[in-house]
């Protein structure tokens, strides 16, 4: 019996997330060896336009949609919803992040998907989920931040509510879909049935600050902001930059005692425990300014590191986009693409010992309309132009005509 290359190999995806959260969870499956159809408008998703730019093609859009196919389906007419109807029975798994009820309006509410196709699992990825009491409204990824209070344990006390630069909730919503998405393409190989996965931003919020949370329920103790730590957990500068020091454990402390040259604290009953080291932080701080500054970035980390203790330099996007591990861990693999020449897209993030790893480029708008429809769904070239005359699907042709990337 042959052995599929890829883990999800056969697997189909129908992708008409918009944005981050939901294309990103298509992209995950994408690497992982699925067929993800991208559903674009006509013309091309509007997220295409979104910057920086790398010779004239979005750094934005390829991290979310690259390795997929193009799509161009008008799902305003009746004729592309009857497109996608058909593409639902030869589909896997449908990825929507449109306002809740919205799906239902344009005529694919799960009940019409699992008549189509009883298989068909549905990702509904949302700012407040499908019920609860904020359902109705929208939102992108600060409004996980901004609910669950995880914007008000960013930063320094004294600062104003922070969010964070990149979108994490974002991403973690999209890993949610993903593996809700795996765990139901599992239980369907047994009932033979598929279902709903509902994921969204409000609910990764909450998934960051569970621990601060259950203390306040508990015993009413409310987690004050730390900035970037203190003591033994804490940025310190260097001579030539910042480094990140995560030396709390009491297993490690005697070992950074003697890095930093103070054998004797590490029997020193004001640094014992974690807590008492806590309690003495600006003693330990005070020494380890003046230890930092008198060395280089590059001599702290090394010395540190080499006793097993974590330790990181603070890296600016220059030095983090260079060094070694992100090259040498594929996480950024540099792709052909058809508007930059070539362009960096979002690599292997997840390693599997037999099974391939699949980076791809990122589809023109409507790049393979013709072939999903001809190869999959056995229209022909004439059926395909008499859809693309009546606004129905898009090719891509008239773009490409007209000189366009």
């Amino acid at each position: 019996m042959r052995l599929p290359k890829s883990a999800l190999e056969g697997v189909r995806v129908l992708d008409l997330g918009r944005y981050q959260a939901g294309p990103r969870a298509g992209l995950v499956m994408a690497r992982l060896g699925a067929e993800v159809i991208k559903v674009e408008a006509p013309g091309g998703d509007e997220s295409r336009d979104h910057g920086p730019f790398v010779r004239g093609q979005s750094a934005y859009w390829v991290q979310y949609n690259s390795g997929k196919k193009s799509l161009g389906l008008n799902l305003r007419s009746d004729e592309g919803k009857d497109v996608l109807r058909k593409l639902v029975k030869v589909s896997d798994v449908l990825i929507q992040n449109f306002r809740p009820g919205t799906i239902a309006k344009m005529g694919f509410p799960y009940e019409e998907l699992e008549r189509l196709n009883k298989g068909i699992i549905m990702v509904n990825v949302s700012a407040y989920g499908q019920y609860g009491p904020y359902s109705d409204r929208v939102g992108f990824d600060p409004i996980g931040q901004a609910i669950s209070g995880m914007m008000t344990l960013t930063g320094f006390p004294d600062m104003p509510p922070i969010t964070t630069a990149n979108p994490v909730i974002d991403r973690i919503t999209s890993l949610h879909a993903t593996i809700g998405a795996l765990a139901a393409l599992h239980e369907r190989a047994i009932s033979g049935r598929g279902q709903c996965v509902d994921v969204c931003l409000a609910d990764t919020g909450y998934s960051m600050t569970e621990i601060q949370c259950s203390a306040y329920l508990g015993s009413g103790f409310d987690t004050p902001r730390r900035g970037n730590g203190k003591g033994t957990s804490n940025i310190y500068r260097a001579k030539d930059g910042w480094v990140l020091l995560s030396a709390q454990s009491n297993n490690i402390w005697p070992r950074f005692c003697a890095v930093i040259g103070k054998p004797h604290w590490a029997a020193d009953p004001r640094f014992s425990t974690r807590s008492s080291r806590d309690d003495n932080a600006d003693t330990i701080e005070e020494e380890l300014n003046g230890w930092f500054l008198e060395r280089t970035v590059a001599e702290a980390v090394d010395l540190i590191a080499a006793e097993g203790i974590p330790c990181q330099a603070v890296n600016r996007i220059p030095e983090a986009a260079t060094d070694p591990h992100l090259s040498q861990r594929e996480l950024l693999v540099e792709a052909p693409d058809p508007v930059a020449g070539s362009i960096h897209v979002s690599g292997k993030n997840i390693k599997l010992s037999r099974s391939e790893v699949i980076v791809g480029s990122a589809p023109t708008p409507g790049q393979h309309t013709r072939e999903i429809l001809g190869g999959l769904l056995d229209y022909s070239d004439a059926e395909i132009d008499a859809l693309e005359s009546r606004g129905a699907v898009y090719t891509g042709l008239a773009r490409q005509e007209a000189g366009a990337p």
